[in-house]
């Protein structure tokens, strides 16, 4: 086990703000943490858990040590009647795994092409687009406790999914609760395809792509390409710009409230929900306020999409936050709306 000083993380976070991490270890499998945890020098010290860098803002250098998940692997586990399960290390990268289960013929994440992070990431934020989350295709996720070492596994229940969350993202409010922010280190992760694929095609962007193609009966791979078609189109390069994706959570509101914004705003773009509520476009929202191309120093809203915020170029995580703290009060003055931001800030 080798512990790196002074690692930049630069590199290792999308919207590229320079910081530092005091000290960072890589992780490539459960025995690398067992043994960091039987280390006296480390085994009381706070750690941070760092996947991919694609939902995070960084304000400064990470005092705790830095936990760089590496965990490699992909693999068919089961080709049953029902559905395929296949798993995936935590540390490979989430759009090319998307990629491999294609190659191999395994349908069901194509709609989930082009999301920028990890594997180990993608229960934390339970992430979806076009109509799937994460939740609908999970099986289940090996991970290991950071206070004991002990390894366990968790399926979609314990993981306590909601719209971009799950138990990852909260804290233990008292001891016997089962919060596990800043205490778990997701291993790997398994997914259950079902069989026979279904399309999942009811987002208005893939059915104008139906139109144009002419194609009605699009096949998985087909899907795929569309998919990252339309976020190449409307979502920068985090290797060209950096990002963090969407960097607010699409709010939901209840009917009545919908209906008087509407009353103001009769553009707003909105969709009724399963449980009856109603989501608004953030997008929409950010946008109706004046935001898109505007900048705060070096950060700025993105042209093409005001979900979206970048670096100009230099950008610090202060400026970033500062940035999202403006639109969120021009947001709440204007539609009585509170914005919560996706990325954590550290």
């Amino acid at each position: 086990m080798l512990v790196e000083q002074n690692v930049a993380l630069q590199s290792h976070n999308s919207f590229g703000i320079v910081a530092k991490a005091r000290a960072l270890v890589r992780v490539r499998g459960q025995s690398d943490v067992q043994q960091l945890l039987a280390d006296p020098q480390w085994q009381d010290i706070p750690k941070f858990v760092l996947g991919g860098g694609s939902n995070i803002v960084l304000t400064g250098d990470v005092k705790p040590l830095v936990l760089k998940v590496e965990v490699p692997g992909r693999r068919l586990l089961d080709d049953g009647a029902r559905a395929w399960v296949v798993e995936a290390g935590a540390g490979e990268s989430w759009h090319d795994f998307v990629g491999w289960t294609l190659e191999h013929g395994f349908a069901g994440l194509e709609n989930l092409a082009l999301i920028p992070g990890s594997v180990g990431a993608s229960p934390v934020q339970n992430i979806g687009a076009y109509g799937v989350e994460l939740q609908d295709r999970f099986d289940s996720l090996d991970a290991i406790d950071l206070h004991s070492g002990k390894a366990f596994t968790l399926d979609a229940g314990q993981c306590a999914f909601g719209y971009r969350d799950s138990i990852f993202k909260h804290m233990a409010a008292k001891e016997g609760d089962f919060g596990l922010a800043g205490r778990a280190l997701i291993l790997r992760v398994r997914f259950r395809l079902p069989k026979p694929w279904k399309p999942v095609l009811g987002y208005l962007d893939l059915a104008r792509k139906m139109h144009d193609s002419g194609i009605r009966e699009p096949n998985a791979r087909q899907i795929y390409d569309w998919v990252c078609a339309i976020r190449t189109a409307k979502l920068p390069d985090p290797a060209v710009i950096g990002n963090a994706g969407s960097f607010f959570k699409n709010p939901t509101v209840t009917p009545e409230q919908c209906q008087d914004i509407i009353a103001r705003e009769p553009n707003i773009v909105h969709y009724p929900m399963p449980d009856g509520s109603v989501k608004l476009a953030a997008g929409w929202l950010i946008d109706a306020c004046g935001w898109k191309g505007k900048s705060v120093g070096n950060a700025g809203v993105y042209e093409k999409q005001a979900l979206v915020l970048v670096n100009r170029g230099g950008a610090t995580g202060g400026e970033v936050v500062t940035l999202a703290r403006a639109i969120q009060t021009s947001v709440y003055e204007r539609f009585g709306i509170r914005l919560e931001p996706e990325p954590v800030v550290v």
